[in-house]
């Protein structure tokens, strides 16, 4: 059958999600595509800028509390003796506590950029400030990974859309909300009939319905992996707490998933921050109990790995609007059963030398990268990365 036009638009929602990585669900049904020991990699976007300065606060740092007199934080919760954490990251300050939580301070790259849209390209991308790269750092890893097994290795975005980071040359990533969703999706008579009785001579939009085919064939066994095991782990009823539900669902039912992606926010908080900031993570700190009781029940939890970014930080000064605007470096974090070394990895960030106002990198996010890549994946992050300056030795 000849596609017109408007049919093809038709199929766009179906189908964006199966370009994504046509092979993957399929390699997903093969037997020996389930591999118990793989380590599991969760990375937590945290989209809009994060204020890291009010993530984990200087407690004993005047600069800090003169230049945010109305949205420092005062009532933190006590790492050490010069370092606090929000108190909505109570769970957090739990994982600290019993050495499951590290964090690295004052990450960021040289020349920074201060558009969201640009800062996360250079993100997702591990590219310079002065580089633009069409494939993603997980994606790339996809290329590799995927070249060296037999079956390819799969990585998952919990989302409508795919992001730049799981795009590869060779392979992608795929992109969902929800499991039931999309095979309630794939079973329409609709998409069915487009796809079973599909002719075009156009390669592009064959090619388009080879791979609806491979979603419309599997879609249903990742909805079946997404149920296998029974979690008696209550998650809170946020957007956030569903996504976490799902990647544990898929991790305990061990589908050879070894990247998961998501995202929460928005953190761009230019006016009245603090109440944005207490309502997103509260969000994060609940559904990431959830997530890490669930994987502790299950067995899982020494396998995986969870991290977190933020495409840039906030000034150091407060704005006239009890907020912070586009700053430069940032904190990450690290949650795992198996972490080398944990507590905070390296000195708060120095508020007495700021480059017009802005806190000064000391750590290259491209360094974080190329270590989770390595020592935890498993994989060449010389290749992936080009990285060679050395790597941290938290996992």
């Amino acid at each position: 059958m000849l596609i017109k036009r408007r049919d093809f638009l038709k199929v766009s929602s179906l189908a964006t999600a199966s370009l994504m990585m046509p092979n993957f669900l399929k390699s997903m049904t093969l037997p020996e595509a389930l591999d118990q020991e793989n380590r599991i990699l969760v990375v937590l976007q945290l989209s809009g800028g994060n204020d890291g300065l009010n993530t984990i606060i200087p407690t004993k740092n005047d600069i800090y509390f003169r230049e945010r007199e109305l949205i420092a934080i005062k009532d933190s919760l006590k790492l050490t003796d010069d370092a606090g954490i929000n108190p909505n990251l109570s769970y957090f300050k739990e994982l600290f506590d019993r050495g499951e939580l590290a964090v690295l301070n004052n990450v960021g790259y040289p020349n920074p950029d201060k558009s969201h849209f640009r800062s996360m390209d250079i993100w997702q991308s591990a590219s310079k400030s002065d580089e633009f790269l069409e494939t993603g750092w997980v994606g790339r890893y996809l290329d590799e990974a995927c070249y060296k097994c037999d079956h390819p290795t799969q990585a998952l975005e919990i989302d409508d859309m795919l992001s730049l980071a799981l795009k590869g040359k060779n392979n992608k990533a795929f992109a969902f909300k929800d499991p039931k969703r999309l095979n309630q999706t794939s079973q329409e008579k609709y998409f069915k009939s487009l796809f079973e009785n599909h002719h075009h001579e156009d390669e592009t939009v064959d090619y388009l319905y080879q791979t609806m085919g491979s979603t419309i064939n599997n879609a249903g066994y990742i909805f079946e992996k997404s149920k296998a095991k029974a979690s008696t782990t209550i998650y809170p009823d946020t957007a956030l707490g569903k996504d976490f539900k799902n990647i544990a669902a898929l991790i305990n039912s061990d589908v050879n998933t070894k990247v998961y992606y998501l995202s929460v926010g928005s953190f761009d908080t230019h006016v009245n921050q603090n109440q944005k900031q207490a309502q997103l993570f509260t969000e994060i700190n609940d559904a990431v109990k959830a997530f890490v009781e669930d994987l502790k029940t299950s067995g899982r939890y020494k396998d995986t790995l969870l991290m977190t970014f933020s495409e840039f930080g906030r000034r150091v000064a407060q704005n006239a609007s009890k907020g912070t605007d586009h700053g430069t470096a940032n904190q990450m974090f690290f949650v795992s059963g198996s972490l080398k070394k944990k507590g905070i990895l390296n000195a708060l960030p120095d508020l007495e030398k700021l480059n017009d106002g802005d806190l000064i990198y000391t750590e290259d996010f491209r360094k974080v990268y190329a270590t989770v890549l390595k020592n935890w994946l498993n994989a060449d992050s010389g290749k992936i990365l080009g990285w060679k300056n050395g790597l941290y030795d938290f996992v």
